[in-house]
């Protein structure tokens, strides 16, 4: 593993996003479980309590709160990224990622560069105010990245979306809305379901998500959300859903992605100590970060 990259730690202990308290804890856990890697931690941005906020709008509940949060992640990244640094996000939930994407974004704008997401997760996180079921903003913040909706998180960039559909890579989808599967089959983002993972293989699945969203030229944002892996190696995230990625499907996507040598954001979220069992979740999130960053077993 090279440890010539400089990476800094953002945390971003943000709850508001989904229906269920925990994920806020997330940071803390994966700074406890030691990456073991060389990085400078500046700590958190800073985020409220849901018990002092009014949820207002029933279908983007504290919307206007988790864009505050993520306009201060977009700048935190920022300077992160101007100083030539790598950020690693630490979460938090999902709707963390329209800050962190949105400063990649700008980042590659400033550097005349094309950006391209792999979006790993159980969830297509493609649901606007419209299409929501539970009013949760974390399963929106993909939505927002491409444009327009909601509007709250979709602006971070200033005119224009942060992202195009076809620089966009879906991997470990199992669950989706009705009215969100219609959105996602109607936008031309790149969709890879455990279904195709079952039949083609991890390996050739991460290659061509990476194909579709590569160019050598291009920074890639991977946003990895720990609800992607089978509960039976991840307990404690967010939202559990049954048949995800097993332990060395999990690692060899990381893996891939350190071999294309394109990686210059990490997310990692999603994770509930709440409902974790020792920590596990996090130290699984610990060794994938690892692999991503190009650890090898030899």
């Amino acid at each position: 593993m090279s440890r010539e990259r400089r990476v800094k730690l953002i945390g971003a202990p943000l709850d508001l996003g989904g229906g269920r308290r925990g994920v806020d804890m997330g940071p803390s856990a994966l700074r406890i479980a030691d990456l073991g890697y060389p990085v400078t931690d500046p700590g958190d941005v800073r985020v409220p309590a849901p018990e002092t906020r009014d949820p207002g709008d029933a279908s983007k509940r504290y919307v206007d709160e988790t864009a505050r949060v993520c306009r201060r992640l977009c700048r935190a990244i920022s300077r992160v990224m101007r100083d030539d640094a790598m950020p690693l996000v630490l979460g938090g939930d999902h709707s963390v990622a329209a800050g962190s994407v949105s400063a990649s974004a700008i980042d590659a704008r400033r550097r005349q560069r094309p950006i391209e997401v792999l979006w790993a997760d159980a969830h297509a996180d493609m649901n606007t105010p419209a299409t929501t079921v539970s009013g949760n903003v974390h399963g929106m913040p993909l939505a927002a990245l491409l444009g327009p909706e909601p509007s709250e998180l979709s602006t971070l960039v200033g005119p224009g979306s942060a992202l195009t559909a076809d620089r966009v890579a879906l991997v470990g989808i199992r669950s989706l809305d009705r009215r969100e599967r219609e959105r996602v089959r109607e936008s031309s983002v790149a969709v890879f379901t455990m279904t195709d993972i079952d039949r083609q293989g991890i390996a050739e699945v991460t290659r061509q998500a990476l194909d579709r969203t590569g160019r050598a030229e291009a920074d890639l944002h991977l946003s990895f959300d720990l609800d992607v892996c089978d509960p039976s190696i991840a307990p404690g995230v967010g939202t559990r859903v049954r048949g995800g990625l097993s332990y060395r499907e999990a690692h060899l996507l990381m893996e891939l992605v350190a071999d294309s040598g394109r990686l210059r954001a990490l997310d990692v979220l999603e994770i509930n100590p709440i409902l974790d069992s020792n920590n596990q979740t996090a130290e699984l999130a610990v060794e994938l970060t690892l692999s991503a960053l190009g650890q090898r077993i030899f």
